[in-house]
């Protein structure tokens, strides 16, 4: 093609190396190549000479969103609004709102329908959150896999240290007592005391809840729980305070269980040590 301008050249015939430009487009070329052709290396230039004119399409990246965006605009066109739009496709109010900005508004609807119609796409928002949610907590349970026994060693540890009873200053008892309201939580440290080889006779547990729920099906629920190991003590009903507003009740409230290990003095010791080793990196 002539007139193709040298690299050192300005940039004097504007308007006669837009039209090189603009054929070149039309013929196909990126912009990469447009440039190397024409030598044109001031991106603010080959913005100007190409402006108005439209990529061609083997350089746009393919975007899994193109045909949901295509139907979208489809459903514009016949006059759905966004929420009628997100209830039929399951996609967000702000991409539709980037899709179909351009193309006219449907007919103004009763506020009684828009409130349906939001209704029914806040729940088929919420419906695809709640499968997102679930498959991202499924792909991390697979992360984890099967715990070594060290790694169950210090999870255990870490787990004793957060939640159960430590000596202190003013009460300088050592003794290991945990308790906890998550039956995960007590079953992985009854898994962590056999790793300890910690004799189950030496367990004792304790159920504590509120005087206002079933005390009997929380102690069946967290004997089920343990498995038929240790032995159950007396439960620790408390009081309920009527100026409180709880919010463990219902059928599902079973209180907390306690795990005391008798004897535990130096099982106490060695927790605290290897909690030291954890936080210190044995320094």
């Amino acid at each position: 093609m002539t007139g193709i301008r040298n690299k050192n050249s300005k940039y004097s015939d504007f308007e006669g190396l837009r039209e090189q430009a603009i054929a070149l487009r039309r013929e196909g070329l990126s912009r990469r190549q447009i440039r190397d052709r024409l030598f044109v290396d001031n991106n603010d230039i080959l913005n100007r000479l190409l402006d108005g004119e439209p990529a061609p399409d083997w350089t746009k990246r393919p975007n899994a969103k193109d045909d949901l965006r295509a139907e979208a605009r489809e459903l514009r066109r016949q006059g759905m609004t966004y929420d009628q739009i997100q209830l039929e496709l399951g996609c967000s109010k702000s991409s539709i709102s980037l899709w179909v900005r351009d193309l006219p508004k449907p007919p103004r609807r009763t506020r009684e329908d828009a409130s349906a119609i939001a209704k029914r796409g806040w729940e088929v928002t919420l419906q695809r959150r709640e499968v997102e949610r679930r498959r991202t907590k499924r792909a991390a349970t697979e992360e984890i896999g099967t715990l070594s026994e060290r790694e169950l060693m210090i999870v255990g540890t870490a787990l004793y240290w957060a939640e159960g009873t430590k000596s202190k200053p003013h009460r300088p008892q050592e003794r290991v007592v945990f308790i906890n309201s998550d039956p995960h939580m007590i079953k992985v440290f009854l898994a962590w005391l056999r790793l300890l080889k910690v004799d189950p006779d030496n367990l004792k547990f304790h159920v504590h809840i509120h005087e206002t729920a079933d005390t009997s099906a929380a102690e069946r629920y967290w004997a089920d729980v343990v498995g038929g190991i240790g032995s159950f003590g007396k439960t620790s009903i408390k009081k309920h305070n009527p100026l409180t507003n709880r919010k463990n009740i219902g059928e599902h409230y079973q209180g907390c269980l306690m795990v005391r290990v008798n004897q535990s003095a130096d099982l106490y010791r060695r927790i605290e040590g290897w909690w030291y080793g954890i936080v210190l990196d044995g320094n």
